[in-house]
């Protein structure tokens, strides 16, 4: 090395020769490194490619919406009256508010988009209806569209996977999700309810930005006219919708004045060239009267956090690589301390040995970049059909942005040279005499990091907490917990040297393992500090997903209890019902039936909600003393700011009863036990209530002395009684019945005011009519026999309403699963390289227990225990670290809710029913995965991989 001491690039030359050919000499842990770093930067490398390439350009986004057209023109669907639209077309509002409702009574033929196509240009219609498909299974709700798909001026708005675009008018084309709902294929005859007309499938399509459609789509003025016109001679509703869009080519471009001329008519258009290069805002009016640009700040802000979040994973995994690398650095550096000795021993300083330990990281790390590079196109190429599928549109391509994958690149670089720091500096600290010897010296632990890192847990800490109970700032939040979980990785050394005390408890094997880690903290820790800091960040966003899960969950409004089905006629008397009955109890997995009946007042008996002046009504009246302030004649204004916020712990005012769950008046059904079972009531003193013939009623605000008084007013057209100044006196304008009542304990079930008992109507001269039923099922009903329930009340030609609750269904969570695999992987990977570098630093050792006599199946109880007490320790204490952040995030959110929730009653703006809930839900099945499962099967995997017997080796290595 002397030759080359006054020569800086030369000795760099040296320094990467030998590092590359130690790293060849030495593949195993070449390669434990190399993965170490090549799997972080695939998975980013492959994250930005999927992200890229699902963010289509507009250009693309045009394409899918108008094909090659120069413009989209449709109804505004508010009439002849002139709008305002924003340069995109998706925000429209009416010149004249104050007008808007007017001018859609008054004018109810949709606009003729036609009278806004210029003169001298080419077009096509996109029309679209609804109508109920025969399957294998019986009906299916089908959008039907009349396109030419095959027009160029179409090209790109439909993806043909197979077979052929339409090319008579008896053949459609349908989408991939259709054909799946159906059991139908291409070539199979479909056919619509109540239209003879058959047609036959030649192909099957996508629509790139919404693969889940249920579609079919046959040439213009195929099906829609002749559909309608069979429907009004049945006497059934019609399929078509509003006017048919218009894709129009132009000899130029569809300039921004002509979208104005065209509003002016009551057309909206999305514009090909106004898109490209949209006007000023100044130039649009609808900006500034009706303030359009408010959407655009929050996805400015929504673009901030991804930018940030972006950031974060970068750091972490810049982090953990590190903490990984790093250690394996070291062991290679003790491994090859002779050669580093023998470099000293022939003039090398110390800046040598720096530069050849540095030089591994350089050269590892380089083909790192190019190799997790490589992975992460092939990786992302591989699943991109089930990436599509899962967020359900196409991606606009495979994006490649080479400065991206460059500067991904050079992190790896960089993350390979920060690793072998530490690790060169104390191999060029080192005498030459202690290298060659192989003497490592006297270490003493580090008396500062714990005192740092205590310090910052309690710092970072408590800045997370005041910035969740001081401020509405997440940040604070964030940058507290960060600092606290950089405390504990720096605490790590610390707790895993306390550890050790636990091994006198431990059997032979995992005390063993727990005293090789204690003794060589040096590559125990940071891979402990990685796992901790993999499982803390996924611990995190778990705790954070359920408790936004909750919080949707809790927000939920179901219309009945899961599975039950609901059928209601509020016509023709209920005659219907017994038919529909029937055919529910045959298709679907009935468990129980409840039938209800509604009240019926006024002169003659009319259909539900009818209008009619002989109809009458019902009206529960509610005791003054029991009425919300805030619902007075005045409203909140004439309140203060004080008595507003007082009357949000009002009991009166808290009352919320939610959808109902089948419609009738005044929210009162007619039944017996079986409606409160259905409900999902389980109150049996309710349920003996009904039997004696008392009403039971949900809502105590209600209950007026121990009895439910409604108002029955016979005729609708009766005078309402009023003060001298006009406004109604708030009494009675009917005729009041007086029904005993029970309380029950459960608040307004599925927004049910009272169950009325069928005799107890009829005694109080009431008569009533049939509304529907409730129906429980033992599972819920699949598809197929939802189809076959709507082919058969198709049949009946019925127009009873039905509905089936599904429930609260969660949305997938693709961060939450990929953070959890990551952690996994993080964890294990971890926890596999530390018992590697562990047998590599450790083979002396398990040489010399197999010299007296160690079984063979002790080296491989050996590795699996020091696998899984890496991987217990760190999953344990980022469990730990996990829950600051996101307890802090969520009573941040907390407080914006409440401070919002305020400011909105002072203002006379909110409702106090309205109050906001922020839980805080922790994830005890992932937790304890973690702390379980991933431990253990950290255990089990690292024994299993390791051989029982060792090789032989000469006697002394250096």
């Amino acid at each position: 090395m002397s030759g080359v001491r006054g020569v800086p690039f030369a000795s760099w030359r040296v320094a990467v020769r030998i590092a590359r050919r130690d790293a060849w000499r030495n593949k195993g842990r070449s390669l434990m490194v190399l993965a170490m770093i090549a799997l972080p930067i695939m998975g980013v490398s492959a994250a930005d490619i999927t992200i890229r390439s699902s963010q289509l350009t507009q250009q693309q986004k045009i394409t899918r919406d108008m094909g090659a057209a120069d413009a989209r023109l449709r109804s505004s669907g508010m009439g002849r009256q002139p709008v305002f639209q924003s340069p995109d077309d998706d925000q429209v509002a009416p010149v004249h508010e104050d007008s808007d409702a007017a001018a859609i009574q008054d004018d109810t033929d949709s606009v003729d988009p036609r009278t806004a196509i210029p003169a001298g240009a080419r077009w096509i219609t996109d029309a679209r209806a609804y109508a109920q498909i025969h399957t294998r299974s019986g009906l299916l709700e089908t959008e039907i569209r009349e396109f030419k798909a095959d027009d160029p001026l179409a090209e790109g708005v439909v993806d043909l996977d197979r077979g052929r675009f339409p090319a008579a008018p008896d053949e459609m084309i349908a989408t991939q999700a259709f054909l799946k709902s159906s059991g139908l294929h291409v070539g199979s005859r479909v056919t619509a309810y109540g239209f003879g007309r058959g047609y036959r499938i030649v192909g099957a399509y996508d629509l790139p930005s919404s693969l889940s459609t249920e579609q079919l789509t046959a040439l213009p003025g195929s099906f829609i006219a002749a559909y309608d016109t069979a429907r009004r001679a049945a006497g059934a509703d019609v399929a078509s919708m509003d006017a048919p869009d218009y894709l129009v080519e132009l000899p130029g471009d569809f300039t921004w004045s002509q979208v104005e001329h065209a509003n002016t008519l009551g057309v909206t258009v999305s514009s090909r060239a106004v898109l490209l290069h949209p006007p000023a805002d100044a130039q649009v009016p609808l900006f500034s009267v009706h303030g359009g640009r408010e959407q655009s700040a929050q996805d400015g802000a929504q673009r901030a956090i991804a930018v940030a979040a972006a950031a974060t994973i970068a750091g972490l995994a810049m982090l953990e690589i590190c903490l990984l690398a790093g250690p394996a650095f070291a062991v290679g550096a003790r491994r090859s301390r002779r050669q580093l000795g023998l470099v000293g021993a022939n003039g090398g300083d110390r800046r040598h040995i720096r530069a050849i330990v540095l030089s591994g990281g350089l050269v590892i790390g380089a083909v790192a970049a190019v190799v997790g590079t490589a992975l992460g196109i092939g990786l992302t190429a591989l699943l991109r059909g089930p990436l599509e599928g899962y967020v359900g549109t196409r991606f606009g391509g495979l994006a490649l942005r080479p400065a991206e994958l460059l500067g991904i690149g050079g992190l790896a670089v960089l993350t390979g040279l920060l690793a072998a720091i530490v690790p060169a500096i104390t191999a060029s600290r080192q005498s030459v005499l202690a290298s060659l010897t192989g003497r490592r010296g006297v270490r003493h632990a580090n008396r500062v990091l714990p005192v740092v890192g205590l310090g910052a847990i309690c710092l970072g800490g408590g800045v997370a907490v005041f910035g969740s109970m001081r401020t509405d700032n997440n940040l604070v939040v964030a940058g507290g917990s960060a600092v606290a979980e950089l405390g504990m990785v720096a605490l790590t050394p610390t707790l895993v040297g306390m550890s050790g005390r636990l091994g006198r408890w431990l059997p032979l094997g995992p005390r063993l393992a727990l005293r090789d880690a204690v003794r060589n903290r040096g590559r125990t820790a940071p891979a402990v500090a990685a796992v901790l800091a993999a499982v803390a960040g996924t611990v995190a966003v778990a705790t954070y997903a359920a408790s936004s899960d909750r919080q949707d969950r809790d927000g939920y409004q179901a219309r009945a209890p899961r599975g039950v089905f609901v059928v209601s006629s509020g016509t023709n008397q209920g005659r219907d019902l017994p038919a529909v009955r029937a055919a529910v109890e045959k298709e679907l997995p009935v468990s129980g039936r409840a039938d209800v009946s509604r009240l019926a007042v006024g002169s003659r008996i009319c259909d539900l909600f009818s209008s009619q002046k002989d109809c009458g009504s019902i009206t529960v009246l509610m005791p003054k003393a029991n009425q919300c302030p805030m619902d007075g004649p005045d409203g909140p204004e004439a309140l203060s700011v004080g008595q507003r916020r007082a009357l949000s712990t009002d009991w009166r005012c808290a009352r919320n009863g939610g959808q109902l769950v089948i419609d009738s008046e005044g929210g009162l059904l007619v039944g017996g036990p079986a409606v409160l079972h259905a409900l999902g009531v389980r109150d049996g003193a309710a349920e003996r209530a009904l039997l004696r013939g008392e009403t039971v009623l949900f809502d105590r605000a209600d209950l007026d002395g121990g009895r439910l008084k409604l108002e029955i007013d016979a005729d609708m057209s009766a005078a309402v009684p009023r003060n001298a100044d006009g406004s109604s006196t708030g009494g009675p304008t009917g005729t009041v019945k007086s029904l005993p009542a029970h309380l029950s304990g459960t608040q307004q079930p599925y927004g049910v005011v009272a169950v009325i008992p069928q005799r107890t109507a009829e005694a109080a001269g009431m008569r009533t009519v049939p509304l529907g039923s409730l129906f429980t099922t033992s599972r819920m009903p699949n598809d197929s026999e939802r189809q076959a329930l709507s082919s058969d009340m198709a049949k009946l030609g019925t127009n009873a309403d039905s509905y089936l609750e599904r429930g609260y269904e969660p949305q997938g969570r693709l961060v939450l699963l990929a953070l959890t695999i990551f952690a996994g992987l993080v964890t294990v990977g971890a926890a596999g390289i530390a018992t590697g570098l562990a047998q590599t630093d450790a083979e002396p050792d398990l040489r010399t227990l197999a010299a007296i006599g160690a079984a063979p199946r002790v080296r491989r109880t050996l590795s699996g225990f020091q696998c899984g007490v890496v991987a217990a320790m760190g999953v344990v204490l980022g469990t730990a670290a996990g829950v600051l952040p996101a307890v802090g995030l969520r009573r941040a959110e907390r407080r914006h809710e409440w401070t919002f929730y305020h400011q909105m009653i002072d203002q006379g703006w909110g409702d106090v029913r309205d109050v906001p809930h922020v839980p805080i839900v922790f994830p005890w099945t992932t937790m304890v995965l973690l702390v379980v499962a991933v431990p253990a099967g950290a255990t089990l995997l690292a024994a299993l991989v390791t051989r029982s017997r060792t090789e032989l080796a000469r006697r002394a290595e250096g």
